[in-house]
């Protein structure tokens, strides 16, 4: 592994865990390294995240704090835990509102977290989060995404028609081909739609 890329295991063995341990006991700011490595081994290896952000925030208050926060939720999700990644999703929303100039995608990951989990008495709550973010999404895919969860919302809150009209704007952002950075056109833009989220947003045009 590059010496540079030490903090950014993907896959997780004793002979990693062991070169990560020495090269983190000689760093100066551990607190990133626990962080930026916990999020990569978030879906894949959660439990190991899980206890690298313990450590992390054993460590005191730090700048990336909201997404060490968003981080640990991904990791309650790989388990299974949906309650759990919820409050850590709430976490990372309040200390966005304490810290305001980080911010993390913590408002779409809960709106789409509360829509995949089914979980109907947040439905009002998501659709409050979504309204106070409403001037964040910055590329095609968060449009996709915020339109796309609120179109599922308003349906389900029975608002047909306004369900409908976000939907049509959120395919609309899912054809985009180009992301409007002059230098990045092909960043954020929409990869698939065919999962579960996209068939339901599809469906409410029928």
């Amino acid at each position: 592994m590059a010496r540079h890329d030490w903090y950014r295991n993907s896959s997780w063995t004793a002979d990693i865990e062991s070169d990560f341990r020495q090269r983190l006991g000689r760093a100066r700011d551990k607190s990133q390294y626990l962080r930026i490595q916990a999020s990569y081994l978030a879906e894949s290896h959660p439990q190991v995240a899980l206890s690298l952000l313990d450590q992390y925030f054993a460590l005191g208050d730090h700048f990336d704090k909201a997404q060490a926060h968003a981080d640990r939720a991904r990791a309650f999700i790989a388990l299974g835990d949906v309650d759990a990644a919820l409050s850590s999703y709430e976490e990372a929303l309040a200390r966005e509102r304490e810290f305001p100039r980080l911010k993390t995608h913590a408002y779409l990951e809960y709106a789409c977290l509360v829509i995949n989990a089914r979980a109907a008495r947040l439905h009002v709550r998501a659709m409050e989060v979504l309204d106070t973010h409403r001037e964040r999404p910055m590329f095609p895919v968060d449009r996709y995404r915020a339109n796309g969860a609120r179109a599922i919302l308003l349906h389900e809150l029975g608002r047909k028609d306004e369900a409908r009209s976000f939907a049509d704007l959120a395919m609309a952002a899912a054809r985009e081909i180009e992301s409007g950075f002059r230098y990045h056109q092909d960043l954020g833009l929409v990869k698939s739609t065919g999962d579960e989220f996209g068939r339901r947003v599809a469906a409410l045009l029928k």
